[in-house]
């Protein structure tokens, strides 16, 4: 599917373009913005570089990651960045992962780029189960993932090599009908 433009209240997730990459650097440069993710901040050469892996991705046939740039409505300002891609060992299904810059945390937007992602999953991919992975510290991806309808479904130990040391990862997931029943609700 190509191009993604999905739009809820006050966020919408679109394309990357090659002029996001200094907004995509405030989030994956910041070292608040990365502190519980699974690498720590990235330079703007290599944001760059994963902006445009993220451009030449969106072409491919059959199309198996969709990076998106997570944009305030009303201002235009790219102030997320959130990726669903493809899992090679399970049917119809993804991971999803997102980052919010720090100015724009704790008003919703975490839960509204979630509900964005399942949407795309669920709607416009016609998937069956999305599932993602928080670090064990980080409580507000947490209470957003259960927000969203999410079950916290385990944890990966040593999942992640980060800061010089292995992490666990928490693991959350949805089932289409799940997310649909959340909907009508």
């Amino acid at each position: 599917m190509y191009p993604v433009d999905r739009n809820g209240a006050r966020l919408s997730l679109r394309e990357l373009i090659i002029d996001d990459v200094e907004a995509v650097h405030s989030i994956y440069g910041n070292a608040e913005a990365t502190a519980h993710l699974s690498f720590t901040p990235r330079s703007r050469e290599e944001v760059g570089g994963i902006v445009s892996r993220s451009i030449a991705s969106a072409a491919d046939s059959p199309r198996v990651e969709y990076a998106l740039g997570v944009v305030q409505r009303d201002s235009g300002d790219v102030i997320g960045f959130a990726r669903l891609a493809m899992d090679p060992h399970q049917q119809r299904a993804a991971t999803m992962g997102f980052a919010l810059r720090p100015d724009s945390w704790r008003v919703g937007y975490g839960r509204e780029t979630v509900r964005l992602l399942l949407t795309l999953a669920f709607i416009d991919l016609d998937l069956h189960r999305v599932w993602a992975a928080r670090a064990p510290m980080n409580t507000a991806s947490a209470k957003t993932l259960l927000a969203s309808g999410m079950t916290e479904e385990g944890v990966i130990r040593g999942h992640v090599h980060v800061h010089g040391a292995w992490r666990d990862s928490i693991t959350y997931g949805i089932l289409r009908e799940e997310w649909s029943a959340g909907e009508e609700s």
